[in-house]
């Protein structure tokens, strides 16, 4: 690096804070934004493998809602509107699989088991694939199903069916 290219210490303090509101302004955050935390799957690797193959080919948006991958950053994880749609791939199969009560639900080929966790939106989990993808939505989508089709596509091509 040149001298001339070189900042002093004393222009960069000077700058320093009106710099990092413009840049995280510019990038659209706030100070103290932070994206929700999610737990993250601890999957088989060959479910890991599926999961990873899933999150290359997940939308960048799902209902107008760009996506905002939780935290911690994973693979296994990923968001959509702040929050508002969360995917997790390589879970544990649900034990409410085993009721034959069960409610389910079937968009563009994918069949999703249904859950209403009380106090939350709906949580939707693939059924008859070799890794478990979950899906939550936000209470606004509790009578929508429509999301699941911005999935479905994806799961079909990475996550193979259990034969």
């Amino acid at each position: 690096m040149t001298s001339s290219a070189r900042r002093s210490p004393r222009s960069i303090s000077v700058l320093g804070p009106s710099a990092a509101v413009l840049v995280l302004a510019a990038a659209g955050c706030s100070p103290g934004a932070a994206q929700p935390s999610v737990p993250v799957p601890a999957p088989s690797p060959e479910a890991a493998a599926y999961c990873e193959a899933l999150d290359r080919e997940l939308p960048g948006t799902v209902l107008d809602r760009e996506r905002t991958d939780p935290s911690p950053d994973s693979a296994l994880t990923a968001g959509w509107g702040d929050g508002a749609i969360v995917l997790r791939c390589g879970v544990p199969r649900p034990a409410k699989m085993d009721d034959p009560q069960a409610e389910a639900v079937e968009a563009d080929g994918v069949n999703w088991m249904l859950e209403q966790p009380e106090g939350s939106g709906p949580r939707f989990t693939t059924t008859y694939r070799k890794a478990y993808v979950e899906v939550t939505f936000s209470e606004e989508y509790a009578m929508d199903i429509t999301p699941l089709s911005a999935f479905a596509g994806p799961v079909a091509r990475t996550v193979p069916d259990r034969l």
